[in-house]
Formats: structure tokens, C-alpha cells, sequence
């Protein structure tokens, strides 16, 4: 009895020495003996996800304090995810955060207007945004200078990049076919069923990702949740994955992080993906319909438009005139919501929106950025509100309040009670555009003296799990589809005559909300 009181002691005492090794030693300590592996299991039994940001202007000094702060404790990195805001040096922090991780880690390093993070030496979140200057990064890159690193332990899945390919001998369209097949092969490959559990996506800066999202939409299931980055400019690399992706022989339009449930390991927490959005943006006006449509630059669409009941073209220089008249916002960013339709045989009818803003007008033409839209389409005129990002961003804040309490008391899930449910990281997508103080209706009930200075985009988050990793991105373009904690609709977009499914917003925050609940054998 001595003696096993006495081994009990030396585990416990092992599991505690082992629990406080920086990952690179406690991967190395897992590989000592039978014995050693399963302490280094038990500490290692639930997921997680680490992160870090460095305002650095060295770029060596700011990667290694990132990978010094999310390596400090034990962590199997499943995944990465860096975010830079020096573009032309996108390359070497590529190469630098891969080299660190090794070669199995997948790996996804983008360059954004802006980050969000806990700062590796201050311990305080931060949000940065970057100048901009004539849609492009400012020429001085040392005013750009920063990095926000994620890294994720997932047991229960497997994650993988798989990239959105266009051939180069035939650029004119993208492979979004073989795109969506190499996603379901993956996932069946993993957990025996084609439908993956979530999707990070970032699309390259020079293409429309509109149509490639509305394939997405239709050939994924609804259970497959999906965010990301409309508009980013990324590298990346495999894990496991042995396909070799030839940059000579394709470009690549935007690349998915793949995550699938791994059907070889069931008896461990059931990891959930949630999404939540703080929306920023009003219909407003008569239902429309395009009447014709033509391409501008490439990239760009002149329409006419007509109100339903008139025969009439109208005027778009007065439409827009008198728009801006009506808007509070000093300058608002102006949409058109054009309902777009998608179908087949097998697998039915699904209409779904996208949000073109509005460039300009010209005589009766409107001047929309993309392309896309048919004559005969549908549409409504969205305008940006800071007031509806606001009282959005409470009802966010709201929502994850309800699910912090519902955690807690295991009252929230999927028909069972989740006693043992837990939040364990958080990835957030806004808009570069949005710049709204925390609305003054929020009655906190902490008298924080703070309250005023607190960061916006991250608040919500921050305030109901302050001790859970999350990591954030500012872009144009915000990518958001999935399971909600909270319907964010604003009801007058819900009493609106034009309905339908939206997977990129724009004037938005989207938030990805990961958890997990402990399966009964593992209690």
C-alpha cells in the first residue's frame, strides 16, 4: 500500500514537472518511455490553442517572440496560422514560423490591414490597424511592422490546407470543381464522410471570391462551418498531406484549412465550431431589378435598374445623391444585396445573396465592384451604420454570455447536457472599415474603470472568457457561414422583401467560437 501511494506520488509529481516544459522539450520527453508517454497524454487530453502578437519592427525578433510565447507550454501543433502587416516581407515570416514548427504542421501565413492578439510581453490584448493610403499599404513598411501567431492542438481532427488552384495555361477560370472534391476526399479520407466540420478560408486580394463561395455554399453541407478572409494576399503549407502543389504550373486563388473529424480516434473531446457575427450594415429602399449589366475593367459591373411596377430606367447619379442625404453615417459605404440563384437536379434549388458595394454612378449606370450579376436580378441598397455595428456588437456580447452561463451549468448542446463544455479559443474576422465606440446602452454589471478605453472588435469575446486564447484579423471582406449561438439578423433585413443565405460581409465582425465536451468515457 506504501509502495503504491508512493508510485502515485512520483506520477503526480512527474505530471507536474512535465506540464511546465516549453513543447519542444515536452515532445521530447514523451518519446523517454511507455510510462513518460502516458503522463504526457493525460496533460495533453483536451484541446487547445495558444496565440501571441508582436509589435516588433524587427522581423526576426517579432516571429521569435510569437513562437517563444505559444511554445512555452506543452502544445502539438495540428495547426498555424500567422498574420503579418509587412506584405513585401511575407516570405521570410513564412519561412521562419514553418521552419520552427516542422514539417507536418500545416501551416497558413497571410498578410492583413490590421491584427488582434494578446501581446506576448504585455499580456494585454491589443488591436492594430494599419494606414492605408490609396487602397495600398503605405511604401514606409516599418509602419505596417506586427504579427499575430495561432497555433492549435485539436485532438479528434485532423487539419489540413488544401488549395483553390487555377492553371496557368488556362487562367481564365478556377479549378473550384476539383477545389470542393479535394475537400470532400480529404474528409472522407479522415472520418469516412465527406463533410468536413469547419473551413478557414482565405482568398487571394485579386479575384472575385463571390462565385467560389456560392459553389461552396451549395456543394458543402450546412454543418460545415466556414470563415475567413475574402481578400488576402497567403502562403502556405501542407501537413500530411504528400500532394505536391507546383506554384510553375498554377496559381493558387485561395487556400482552405481543412478540419475533419478523425474516425481512428473517437473516445476524446468532441470539438464544436460556432460562428456569431456583429453585422454593420441596413437595407434600405424599394426592391430593384438589374436591367442590364455589363463588365467594367475586368473587375467591375455597369448596371441599369428599374423599381418593380415602372417602366422607367433610373437616374443612378440622383439615386445616389439622394441616398447619401438620407444616411446619417458622414460616409457610409454603400451595397447592393443582389439575390442570385443556384441549382441542379440532384441536388435542388438554393438562392443566396451577395453584397457588391456600390463604387459610383455614371449618367444611369451604378458602377459595382464584381461581377456576376444578370439582368433580371433582384437587389436592395445596403448602406454601413456605426449605430446597427454597435447594438450588434451587444447583442454578440450577449450571446456569449449565454453561452459562458449555459457552459457552466451544462444546459447547452446538442440534445445532451454538456456539464463538461468548455470554450477553448476564439478566431476573429472584421472589417478594416468599422470604427464604433462600445455602445453606452451596455449596462456592465463590474464597475471597471476601463470600460471606455476597452478595444472594440475583441470586447465581446474578451469580457466572457478572459483567460481563453483568441486571435484576430482586420480585412475587406469577412467570410462567415455556420451554426449560430445567436440570430444577428437585424429584423428590418428579416422583414425585407429580398431574403437569402450570406456568406461574405462586408462592415462586419465575424467570430469563430471553438469548443469541446468531454464524451461520458472519458469522465
Amino acid at each position: 500500500m506504501v509502495g503504491g501511494s508512493a508510485a502515485l506520488g512520483n506520477d503526480d509529481l512527474l505530471q507536474h514537472i512535465l506540464s511546465r516544459l516549453p513543447a519542444l522539450s515536452f515532445a521530447s520527453a514523451a518519446c523517454v518511455n511507455k510510462s513518460w508517454n502516458k503522463v504526457c497524454n493525460q496533460i495533453l487530453s483536451k484541446p487547445k490553442l495558444a496565440s501571441a502578437l508582436s509589435l516588433s519592427p524587427s522581423l526576426h525578433v517579432a516571429v521569435s517572440e510569437v513562437l517563444d510565447k505559444v511554445l512555452s507550454e506543452p502544445i502539438r501543433p495540428h495547426f498555424a496560422i500567422a498574420s503579418v502587416g509587412m506584405q513585401s516581407k511575407l516570405a521570410a515570416t513564412h519561412q521562419l514560423i514553418t521552419a520552427r514548427l516542422g514539417s507536418r504542421t500545416p501551416v497558413i501565413t497571410n498578410a492583413v490591414t490590421g491584427i488582434i492578439g494578446l501581446d506576448a510581453h504585455l499580456d494585454e490584448i491589443c488591436e492594430v490597424k494599419w494606414t492605408l493610403l490609396e487602397d495600398h499599404l503605405l511604401n514606409d513598411f516599418d509602419h505596417c511592422y506586427g504579427i499575430v501567431l495561432i497555433v492549435g492542438y485539436v485532438p479528434g481532427l485532423k487539419v489540413e490546407t488544401i488549395p483553390l488552384l487555377r492553371s496557368k495555361e488556362e487562367p481564365e477560370f478556377s479549378m473550384v470543381d476539383k477545389f470542393l472534391m479535394d475537400i470532400r476526399h480529404y474528409s472522407a479520407s479522415i472520418s469516412g464522410g465527406s463533410s468536413p466540420n469547419g473551413i478557414i478560408l482565405f482568398g487571394d486580394q485579386n479575384i472575385d471570391i463571390k462565385p467560389i463561395l456560392a459553389e461552396m455554399d451549395y456543394g458543402l453541407p450546412e454543418e460545415t462551418v466556414i470563415v475567413g478572409d475574402a481578400t488576402s494576399c497567403f502562403l502556405f503549407k501542407t501537413g500530411e498531406n504528400s500532394q505536391n502543389y507546383n506554384g510553375a504550373l498554377y496559381f493558387f486563388d485561395a487556400v482552405a484549412l481543412v478540419f475533419s473529424r478523425d474516425s481512428d480516434n473517437s473516445n476524446v473531446p468532441e470539438i464544436q465550431f460556432d460562428v456569431t457575427m456583429s453585422t454593420g450594415v441596413l437595407p434600405f429602399g424599394p426592391e430593384l431589378k438589374a436591367v442590364s449589366v455589363k463588365e467594367h475593367n475586368a473587375d467591375c459591373s455597369l448596371l441599369t435598374a428599374r423599381m418593380e411596377g415602372y417602366d422607367g430606367l433610373l437616374y443612378g447619379e440622383e439615386i445616389l445623391e439622394d441616398i447619401k442625404e438620407h444616411i446619417d453615417d458622414k460616409y457610409p459605404y454603400l451595397y447592393i444585396g443582389v439575390i442570385h440563384q443556384r441549382g441542379s437536379l440532384q441536388f435542388g434549388s438554393r438562392s443566396y445573396m451577395s453584397l457588391y458595394e456600390v463604387l459610383g454612378a455614371e449618367d444611369q449606370f451604378f458602377i459595382v465592384n464584381g461581377v456576376g450579376i444578370k439582368p433580371g436580378d433582384s437587389f436592395i441598397f445596403y448602406h454601413s451604420d456605426s449605430d446597427t455595428a454597435s447594438s450588434s456588437s451587444i447583442d454578440v456580447l450577449d450571446g456569449l454570455r449565454l453561452l459562458n452561463a449555459s457552459s457552466c451549468c451544462g444546459t447547452i448542446g446538442r440534445n445532451v447536457t454538456n456539464a463538461n463544455k468548455e470554450v477553448f479559443g476564439g478566431l476573429i474576422f472584421s472589417c478594416f472599415s468599422r470604427s464604433v465606440p462600445l455602445s453606452e446602452d451596455y449596462d456592465d454589471d463590474d464597475d471597471d474603470e476601463d470600460d471606455n478605453d476597452v478595444y472594440f472588435e475583441s470586447y465581446p469575446f474578451c469580457r466572457n472568457f478572459p483567460e481563453t486564447p483568441l486571435a484576430g484579423i482586420f480585412c475587406y471582406g469577412e467570410i462567415g457561414r455556420g451554426r449560430g449561438l445567436t440570430r444577428l439578423i437585424n429584423q428590418e433585413e428579416e422583414d425585407c422583401s429580398i431574403s437569402g443565405r450570406c456568406l461574405l460581409h462586408h462592415y462586419s465582425t465575424v467570430y469563430l467560437v471553438m469548443s469541446y465536451t468531454i464524451p461520458p468515457l472519458l469522465h
